[in-house]
């Protein structure tokens, strides 16, 4: 191959990144010579005849059968052609642009509103409508007649053929008429082959160590090569363990796609089936015999082969990691089903094994101890124990299954609030003696203050168009979604939240409407140095935000003298030097890092930092060290504050947050522990119920 082709094939490599898309051919080359166009083009789709493959076909459980593009055949092409590919209306219409579209509408007499409608309605025209073909005559589509279209002129004589007996049944709509039409204004196009963009994502997911694929999935390397995106510099290591062989890496493939087809079954397609039901307990049980294999053999791993917290994250790219959520759905079918009996066995085994889905551990402690509560005593066999008795013996086993939660450090602290809950009813259930129960006076979740902030909500008048079996809504002002208020400062309409931070800003304070976006920059900011402080193997590639290991529990563990050594300096006041230094080192070039915002104003944070007591924001620094997965969420809505004013007697800054709520909302579990995290470090927050004070009406 000549150097003009390869040039112009790294070209093309890149313009296929979105490689759903067809792309036409005469879009590629107005940077170079046609011929060489033409033999990039050529090379693309070139035929290669490949060698009889020596591996065995592979069966995976779970899986019905390997996707189209995943298994090869004894030829194999990069690009596909058009010619060959696009065959219908449907294929060639969504190549057109906008424009171009809007003009082969006007030429068929159809409306439409944007490109989805005057598709639609290019289609069901052609389904209606007959051409020529129907008696007999087709215009044909020589280099002659497209010439006399593009030109706007017409030949001295039309040219008519008696069209063949095989093109009736195609013209009898005129669907080929309008396929012929679109091929010759785009002209060839090109795409990407399915078994080529199947490597992409295979080599996608052993570089980057992802299993998201998307069409900006090329994006990042791109920018970081032109200078748009930068990253952290680190020391890269790589570990060769992830996947010990192509086997491995195979299953590990199909078990994602396996997982994709329950999310699709449970989660995308209505309410499912007792069909659907039957599908997924099928393949669980399929998966469970290799699920327990697994487990052992990634037991041995952690016992044995895994060094400084590296199997925490590692394990995320297993089979067994993703098998572990496909029996977490089917416990949901179980209980659907009333299987309450092998639904408690499965959790019980679940919860047996500690190195997969530890977020979930949680929820798995609290079914297991509902159905001991409710279910097991009439499943199981009583033996001597009279009914009563029987009941209250599956009670104190649901008593234990709690304690057991509580003291499962693995359980994150997001579950304690409702297992502390059943533990105090189950014994006052059991009558237990007061000075035997549990007291959780000294975790007991702090409640915010309450405020009210009244404004002016606005509803739009539009007349509601009637359906159906439908009726009118009982109150139009609660069907859900964001609400309108008046503003009172700029006296614009705005949301809810924004509503609310005008009237704190009337009262003195500064703040942005943040919903944790605040607290993840400052973390970003002070813990930058320590986030990439070198371990091994939890930065696989140069273009990483942050430590593969951060959303674990094993980030915290293994940089531990760091962090403590980051929290004094906090603590002690250093955390404005912090950031300006930070700030100072890497906005220029905007560096990439996780949680943190760039467009948030130094002087702003810097301020902040200055406010916020030391002890207090080194307190929120560790949470979120310890838990970042699990803490993205939950920080309340709004982030004020305010800096120091004698003449209010005030001798130093202050902070707050506020979390709005609109009527008839309830607090989540997150956000009822990050209310707990910030009161106890002596931060104020408050909850600001917003009442309307008067609704105004806009047509």
């Amino acid at each position: 191959m000549n150097a003009d082709v390869r040039s112009h094939l790294r070209y093309v490599r890149l313009f296929l990144r979105k490689t759903s898309a067809w792309h036409r051919v005469k879009n590629l080359g107005y940077h170079s010579d046609v011929s060489d166009l033409e033999g990039a083009v050529e090379a693309l789709q070139r035929t290669y005849e490949l060698p009889t493959s020596s591996a065995e076909v592979e069966s995976h459980p779970g899986e019905l059968e390997p996707p189209t593009g995943t298994t090869l055949g004894t030829a194999f092409t990069f690009a596909d052609r058009s010619e060959e590919e696009i065959t219908s209306l449907e294929e060639a219409s969504s190549l057109l642009k906008l424009d171009e579209l809007k003009a082969l509408a006007k030429d068929a007499k159809v409306q439409g509103k944007n490109k989805k409608d005057l598709l639609k309605a290019l289609r069901r025209t052609s389904r209606k409508q007959a051409g020529l073909g129907h008696v007999g005559l087709k215009r044909s589509d020589s280099e002659m007649s497209r010439r006399s279209s593009a030109s706007g002129s017409r030949p001295e004589t039309p040219e008519v053929e008696p069209a063949p007996v095989d093109d009736l049944s195609d013209d009898a709509n005129r669907d080929a008429h309008f396929t012929r039409k679109i091929m010759n204004e785009t002209g060839p196009c090109i795409r990407l082959s399915l078994p080529a963009l199947k490597l992409f994502e295979r080599v996608h997911l052993v570089f980057y160590r992802s299993t998201e694929w998307t069409e900006k999935s090329l994006t990042t390397i791109i920018l970081a090569k032109i200078a748009r995106w930068n990253f952290p510099e680190y020391i890269v290591s790589r570990s060769a363990n992830i996947f010990a062989s192509r086997s491995l890496l195979l299953e590990y493939e199909a078990s994602i796609r396996t997982q994709f087809r329950i999310d699709n079954i449970l989660e995308f397609n209505g309410r499912p089936t007792e069909k659907d039901y039957d599908e997924i307990m099928d393949t669980f049980d399929e998966v469970y015999p290799r699920w327990q294999a697994l487990c052992q053999e990634e037991q041995r791993k952690e016992d044995s082969i895994y060094h400084s917290g590296e199997g925490s994250y590692l394990r995320r790219l297993s089979p067994a990691w993703v098998y572990t959520r496909i029996i977490h759905k089917a416990l949901y079918v179980l209980g659907r089903r009333k299987e309450h009996k092998r639904e408690h066995q499965l959790l019980t085994e679940l919860l047996q094994q500690r190195l997969f889905h530890h977020s979930r551990r949680g929820a798995w402690y609290q079914r297991k101890a509902l159905l001991e509560e409710h279910y097991m005593g009439a499943l199981t066999d009583a033996g001597k124990r009279g009914e009563e008795q029987q009941k209250k013996h599956w009670k104190r086993v649901a008593l234990q299954t709690c304690e057991d939660g509580l003291q499962d450090r693995l359980v994150h602290i997001i579950h304690h609030y409702d297992l502390q809950k059943r533990v105090t009813k189950l014994e006052k259930s059991l009558n237990i003696p007061k000075r035997s129960q549990h007291d959780f006076g000294h975790v007991r979740l702090t409640k915010p203050v309450e405020v009210t902030m009244e404004g002016t909500r606005i509803e739009r008048d539009r007349p509601s168009l009637p359906r159906r079996n439908s009726s009118p809504h009982p109150n139009p002002s609660k069907r859900g979604g964001k609400t309108v208020w008046l503003d009172p400062r700029e006296d614009g309409e705005c949301s809810v939240e924004a509503m609310c931070l005008s009237h704190y800003r009337n009262r003195g304070w500064k703040g942005y409407h943040s919903e944790g976006g605040i607290v993840r920059t400052l973390f970003g900011y002070l813990f930058f140095d320590v986030l990439f402080t070198y371990i091994p193997n939890v930065f696989q590639t140069p273009y990483q935000t942050c430590p593969l290991d951060l959303h674990t529990d094993a980030f915290y563990p293994s940089r531990i003298s760091e962090i403590n050594a980051r929290l004094n300096e906090i603590s002690n006041g250093d955390a404005p030097l912090i950031m300006q230094r930070v700030y100072d080192e890497h906005h220029e070039r905007l560096t990439c890092v996780v949680g943190l915002d760039w467009s948030f104003d130094i002087i702003d944070l810097i301020e902040i930092a200055h406010c916020f007591d030391g002890e207090a924001l080194a307190t929120v620094c560790k949470v979120m060290a310890q838990e970042y997965g699990q803490r993205g969420g939950g920080v309340p809505d709004l982030f004020l504050w305010r800096t120091a004013n004698e003449a209010d007697g005030r001798d130093k800054g202050e902070v707050k947050f506020a979390e709005v709520k609109s009527e008839n909302d309830r607090l989540s579990d997150t956000q009822r522990l990050w209310i707990h995290v910030l009161s106890g470090a002596g931060v104020k927050v408050e909850l600001c119920a917003a009442v309307a004070k008067e609704v105004r009406l806009v047509s």
